[in-house]
């Protein structure tokens, strides 16, 4: 059976996916890692508790490579905008060293040591993707508005260290091709105090992004084994970097 890794899995969106995973026709086993304790029913769905440490996350690959799974897909939904304390930026009066630092480590970091951990589980017959959930905002060519610097520094970065390591897997697992997916505003705890200003018919839910990502991910034809990632929006549009 194929297996899917999801990071991040306590997320509005991951549970959305797991959701959906599970209505497909063709059962797959999915291993769900998230910091929260969390349960399930289903016996295709197991959970594994990671503080996202670099021990934790070791220990997280020794296992997964005992088992000799059929890794088919690995979804990063890790990720971090604002905190009780602290709102994204307008203007650079509001930048503050230590919420820079936080978004940093949540959106930039840990979506890295979770790809780290997948590594020795590729190689070239593996066909795989690998996901993370970027932003619009992260493009430096589609910055227009400003504001928001730690967030887009922190998705930025993130899609930097997606598009180099890309070249190296190229030599390394050909077969898999990483992903850096933009959700669009979803409704859910991240983006509740922005709702307001978002268009009708722009405030997306968990299910329908979800829904989404699988499609672009698993059936989409222009996802071309080229040494690059692709940087899509929700509708499978490529992002400018």
């Amino acid at each position: 059976m194929k297996t899917i890794i999801l990071f991040g899995a306590s997320s509005t969106i991951a549970q959305a996916y797991i959701t959906h995973l599970n209505s497909q026709t063709t059962p797959f086993n999915i291993v769900c890692v998230s910091s929260s304790e969390l349960t399930t029913n289903s016996e295709h769905v197991r959970y594994v508790h990671s503080d996202y440490s670099a021990q934790s996350l070791n220990s997280l690959t020794e296992m997964l490579k005992l088992q000799a799974l059929e890794l088919t897909q690995v979804v990063i939904f890790n990720g971090q905008l604002h905190s009780q304390y602290h709102f994204p930026e307008k203007k650079l009066e509001e930048f503050n060293s230590d919420y820079f630092m936080h978004l940093m480590h949540a959106n930039t970091l840990v979506p890295l040591l979770c790809l780290q951990s997948v590594l020795p589980l590729l190689n070239h017959h593996t066909q795989c993707t690998i996901t993370a959930l970027s932003a619009r905002v992260g493009s430096i060519n589609d910055n227009k508005l400003g504001g928001w610097y730690s967030y887009r520094a922190s998705k930025a970065a993130l899609n930097m260290l997606f598009k180099t390591a890309a070249i190296e897997l190229a030599r390394r697992a050909k077969n898999t091709k990483l992903i850096l997916f933009h959700p669009g505003t979803t409704n859910t705890p991240l983006s509740k105090p922005f709702q307001k200003n978002v268009p009708a018919g722009k405030l997306f839910t968990p299910e329908f992004v979800a829904q989404q990502l699988f499609t672009l991910t698993h059936h989409n034809p222009h996802l071309a084994l080229n040494g690059e990632p692709a940087y899509l929006d929700w509708q499978g549009k490529a992002i400018a970097w």
